[in-house]
């Protein structure tokens, strides 16, 4: 398991320089000239740009220079704690991002959170019912669920939820310290856009799992020794069913943390996705980026706990 562990750490290098060099060079591919709008707006005359602000503009933020040198600057900068500064704000990114990311990882707990009580508790449900009403009504849900992009579900819950029903407040964000209820009603679409997909994975893990156990001989043992079926199903057959279901649960909070992206966008929230998408409207450069590197690298250390986790709880698994 040490050696396993140690593996997989250094294995995070290649992964993270190889995801650096992508997040880099998708913004540039882009069309558009961000210095050259950023120098129109600086010209008062509102005419043809000056040549010289044009040129000082590119040595500023090191786009004069060849792409691999502008790639090892930003990742020396990345190092040494120097994000750099927005292009057109002007403004550091760093102190800009750590509170869009807090709220970013707050949303992603949440949805994590809601996707594994409703997932679980439908699969017990559905195992249980085997081929019964709830049984057919929880499957339903489980292929809608996995089916449905994201940002279409969020934009029904806001037609019918906030506009038809008028129950919850559509777009905007209030902090739970300034307005508790406020904050709750903010959060519940969101929170359901982002973790009924998985809810639905969970949901299909879960009764495919409890079913293959309560076929199981120790659970009939137990029903036979007169046990009480609430005993056999939460101490027997639901602790052994949930292995596979906590796997599952682990890989899939990387993906919410990337499904944040087009939710926040979707709800006008001020998370990091809606950052980046604005970053990337703007072609900001540098806000653009380290955006990224922040979402990529949080994905990337979500599967990696995952993957250990999944090592430690099954004793049956060896990696050579």
């Amino acid at each position: 398991m040490k050696t396993y562990l140690i593996r997989r750490t250094l294995n995070l290098i290649p992964t993270l320089i190889i995801v650096s060099m992508i997040v880099f060079a998708m913004i540039r591919i882009l069309p558009g000239d961000p210095v050259y709008t950023l120098a129109a707006t600086e010209e008062s005359e509102g005419t043809e740009i000056d040549p010289e602000l044009y040129a000082r503009l590119l040595a500023e933020y090191d786009l004069d220079k060849p792409i691999i040198v502008q790639y090892g600057l930003w990742v020396l900068g990345v190092f040494q704690g120097d994000w750099g500064s927005s292009l057109f704000s002007r403004q550091a990114v760093l102190p800009q991002i750590l509170p869009r990311l807090a709220f970013t990882a707050q949303l992603a707990f949440l949805s994590w959170i809601f996707g594994i009580l409703m997932g679980v508790s439908l699969g017990i449900v559905s195992a249980l019912k085997r081929n019964t009403t709830p049984d057919i009504a929880a499957t339903t849900f489980a292929m809608m669920g996995v089916a449905l992009p994201n940002f279409w579900l969020g934009l029904v819950l806001i037609v019918v939820l906030g506009v038809w029903l008028d129950w919850l407040p559509i777009f905007g964000y209030v902090s739970i310290v300034d307005d508790p209820w406020g904050w709750f009603l903010r959060m519940v679409m969101p929170v359901i856009t982002l973790g009924t997909a998985l809810s639905a994975t969970l949901m299909r893990q879960t009764r495919s799992a409890m079913l293959e156990v309560l076929e199981e001989d120790y659970i009939r043992t137990a029903r036979s020794k007169g046990l009480q079926e609430r005993s056999v199903i939460g101490v027997h057959a639901l602790k052994n069913a949930l292995l596979p279901v906590v796997t599952v649960t682990s890989l899939q909070l990387g993906g919410l943390i990337g499904g944040t992206l087009i939710t926040e966008s979707v709800f006008a929230l001020p998370g990091v996705g809606k950052f980046i998408l604005d970053a990337i409207i703007e072609q900001d450069y540098q806000v653009f980026q380290m955006g990224m590197l922040v979402i990529v690298l949080g994905v990337v250390l979500a599967n990696f706990m995952a993957d250990i986790l999944y090592a430690y709880l099954d004793p049956r698994i060896r990696y050579e």
